[in-house]
């Protein structure tokens, strides 16, 4: 297919979304007033519509597909890591609520931070040294052609959005 037939049915998607991404930006303008897991889940949700509309502009130049490719499959993947983070800070906010009102039959730690666990942190780190190694050995294979540039876009697509991902989970909750 070509490209300029991808890139109208991409804007003509990304602007059917915007029953998805106009309230998301309303979240986002409302600041602090919302809470902090539908600010994360209205970011997510921004980051996948521009990775799609990223995508939309970037097939109406003369590029190779595997750049807007990759503009897509980061912002799909970014998006889904933070939809995922919104949903852990969505619990956790439930479960402190539930401990003030009373209605938690144990006891909750006192920590105010979303901090992962050693199997994440170890599964992010894996999995950005694999997308690194992978985009590393294709590079160093010499003229990669069509196929190195695309396991290149995608490593360093999930690369990134790993690392998002350990940068969200590391950041404390601000109360």
């Amino acid at each position: 297919m070509a490209h300029p037939v991808l890139a109208l049915g991409t804007a003509a998607l990304t602007a059917a979304g915007s029953a998805w991404y106009l309230p998301a930006l309303l979240d986002l303008r409302a600041g602090a007033d919302r809470p902090r897991a539908v600010r994360l889940a209205a970011t997510g949700c921004l980051l996948w519509w521009s990775g799609l509309a990223a995508a939309a502009l970037l097939l109406t130049t003369p590029l190779s597909w595997h750049v807007p490719l990759g503009a897509a499959l980061t912002g799909a993947l970014s998006g889904a890591a933070l939809r995922v983070l919104a949903a852990s800070e969505r619990r956790a906010d439930r479960r402190e609520q539930d401990r003030a009102w009373g209605l938690s039959p144990y006891e909750l730690p006192t920590v105010r931070g979303v901090r992962p666990s050693a199997a994440t942190v170890g599964w992010v780190t894996g999995g950005l040294a694999v997308a690194a190694a992978t985009a590393a050995a294709t590079l160093l294979a010499g003229n990669p052609g069509p196929t190195g540039s695309a396991v290149v876009t995608v490593a360093g697509s999930v690369g990134l959005c790993l690392l998002i991902l350990l940068v969200a989970l590391n950041r404390t909750r601000p109360h």
